[in-house]
């Protein structure tokens, strides 16, 4: 039975912004997300978009975003998109805790204001951090079912990105356990994360539905090249995406740096934005790139098609962790969407992902990922039959399209079942695994 949605937004006398209400037999969803602004996660705002067509009835709640997504309110293709201001962390725990609990105030402040009398019949939160179904614990009191959109592996992620601490490894291990507890279903990115979900969270195998982060073909669809990217040289490298210390935009600098050894035929443009973004830049000058590399920022829409379209290697240069080895990396869906060749390292999911469209470099190896880059720029027709390969696979396989019939079962199933009661009754699923 198609879902009917009727919406009308009324001004909310505490703070000026205008609340959303929904009307009698509207099924009414929260989407919450802390990591990235909406719409600008592409993955989020595919999910939201998928929720509007078939007739549900969405609010969204995200931080401002970093010279995007600025305005506190905005209402965009039939969805309330409310934000709030987030500091960006400096790197330090206490930054990070700091953008933390206040990005949980936030949540918490935003979601009661406008859940109004009627409340949500979904709560849909995506991490990191796993903590963000906490911070609206009082809609699932209220009849919710809570959806976790498993976007990263946290405690993998810790590891990854500030060391060993064993306490602190077992807060957040805690954490993601609490998370799965409060869920009544989770949305997996891989088959990996599935795994995690049923053996470490104790999710039952049919309560976790593998929703992949491909792009969405009716909008991430080719552009003319545009020679003048190239700045002068004969190729052009590219990178898209988020810039973490985790992500290994210092690995793609160094062998960058060993490719400028033997050839200056190439140039070289990053586009994205992040935490490591200042500490690129100075590393970028100290390997003297200054004149071969580009920071242009975050880009989306034709601008990025633009660049991918023109680019010859596109790079994954994320370094082999317990973390990046079970995570599915948006960047070589859109690569592949674009018809691009990849010069990635060798990791599980990367290449589970992109198959044949990549030429597979040892982890962890700069040096070799250069060997990569060089041996793709000297083959046209190799890079030709990768990109190639690619965009077959992301229309067969990978899409959104594809992607998004498990996430619309996913939706169909919790509103199939009565809210769980975990809330009330604090029954455990399982035990902490160590």
């Amino acid at each position: 039975m198609p879902l009917r949605t009727s919406i009308r937004t009324t001004p909310d006398d505490s703070s000026g912004l205008p609340a959303a209400e929904a009307g009698p037999g509207t099924v009414r969803v929260l989407v919450i997300t802390q990591d990235r602004s909406v719409p600008s996660d592409r993955r989020v705002w595919n999910e939201i978009l998928t929720l509007r067509s078939a007739g549900y009835e969405v609010v969204a709640i995200s931080p401002q975003g970093n010279g995007r997504d600025r305005e506190l309110f905005e209402r965009r293709d039939g969805v309330d998109i409310y934000r709030y201001v987030q500091p960006p962390a400096s790197g330090s725990t206490m930054s990070y805790v700091r953008e933390y609990s206040g990005a949980v105030w936030h949540v918490r402040s935003i979601a009661r204001r406008v859940a109004g009398d009627r409340g949500f019949d979904i709560v849909q939160a995506s991490n990191p951090p796993d903590f963000l179904l906490l911070a609206v614990h009082f809609l699932k009191r209220r009849g919710a079912r809570m959806i976790f959109d498993h976007h990263d592996l946290a405690p993998e992620l810790y590891l990854a990105r500030w060391g060993t601490n064993r306490l602190v490894y077992r807060l957040v291990l805690g954490l993601e356990w609490v998370c799965y507890r409060l869920a009544d279903l989770v949305l997996a990115t891989n088959e990996s994360y599935k795994t995690v979900a049923v053996r470490r969270g104790g999710m039952r195998s049919e309560d976790v539905f593998v929703v992949g982060s491909g792009p969405d073909l009716t909008t991430f669809t080719p552009v003319p090249a545009d020679p003048a990217l190239r700045r002068g040289r004969r190729h052009l490298i590219s990178f898209i995406g988020e810039m973490a210390p985790q992500d290994g935009l210092d690995q793609a600098l160094r062998a960058l740096s060993r490719l400028g050894e033997s050839r200056d035929d190439w140039y070289a443009m990053f586009a994205g934005d992040g935490s490591a973004l200042e500490d690129l830049r100075r590393l970028t000058t100290r390997l003297g790139l200054d004149d071969r590399v580009e920071f242009v920022g975050w880009l989306q829409g034709e601008n990025l098609r633009r660049l991918l379209c023109s680019s010859d290697v596109c790079l994954v240069p994320d370094p082999k962790t317990a973390f990046s080895d079970a995570s599915t990396l948006v960047k070589i869906g859109e690569y592949m969407a674009m018809s691009r060749s990849i010069a990635a390292y060798d990791l599980t999911e990367s290449r589970l992902t992109a198959g044949d469209a990549a030429l597979y470099a040892r982890p962890n190896d700069p040096d070799d990922l250069a060997r990569a880059i060089a041996e793709l720029l000297d083959d046209p027709d190799r890079r030709a039959e990768m990109g190639r390969i690619g965009r077959e696979r992301v229309e067969q396989v990978l899409s959104w399209e594809r992607a998004s019939a498990n996430f619309l079962a996913a939706y169909a199933t919790a509103l199939e079942r009565q809210p769980s009661q975990w809330a009330r009754s604090g029954a455990p699923r399982s035990r902490l695994a160590n």
